[in-house]
């Protein structure tokens, strides 16, 4: 799988995330300032919790933002098996059950499973953590509340 794909891919994604915050944005602007939710009295709160929603919804849109700044300035370098698992690797690992996950590991922002069934992990995520440094052959654990999963890397990309 060519990780420049993977790239637009996530690229392609977030940008419909902005588009989908930026309505909302718009949304709770348009209730929060509409006559008609102009509060009568101090138990009319529809206006006063529009314009929070609002600022939530701005603040999601402008963390979407820095994300696709992020993924923009990414780019994935081939995989160095000397240096192992480094930001912009395609990971298959494999569980204890014989599951197999393709991972792909990229800046943050960018968490999400794109249409192939590849996952886009952050490498500031405990498993991306885990990975960091990590080779074909080795095994990548990791605690999840009270229970420790282990996985082995099966290939690098």
């Amino acid at each position: 799988m060519d990780r420049f794909l993977l790239q637009q891919q996530v690229l392609e994604r977030l940008a419909e995330d902005l588009r989908q915050a930026e309505q909302a944005v718009r949304v709770a602007h348009e209730t929060a300032t509409h006559e008609e939710n102009i509060a009568e009295n101090k138990y009319d709160t529809l206006g006063l919790e529009a314009a929070y929603l609002a600022t939530g919804q701005a603040r999601r849109a402008e963390g979407i933002r820095q994300a696709m700044a992020h993924w923009r300035q990414f780019r994935p370098r081939p995989y160095d098996a000397s240096k192992g698992i480094q930001l912009g690797a395609l990971v298959c690992l494999v569980d204890a059950d014989d599951k197999q996950q393709q991972l792909f590991l990229g800046p943050d922002g960018g968490s999400m499973k794109l249409d192939s069934g590849i996952q886009v992990i952050s490498s500031e995520g405990p498993l991306g953590r885990a990975m960091l440094g990590k080779c074909e052959g080795d095994e990548v654990w990791i605690q999840v509340a009270s229970i420790r999963q282990q996985f082995d890397v099966l290939r690098v990309y």
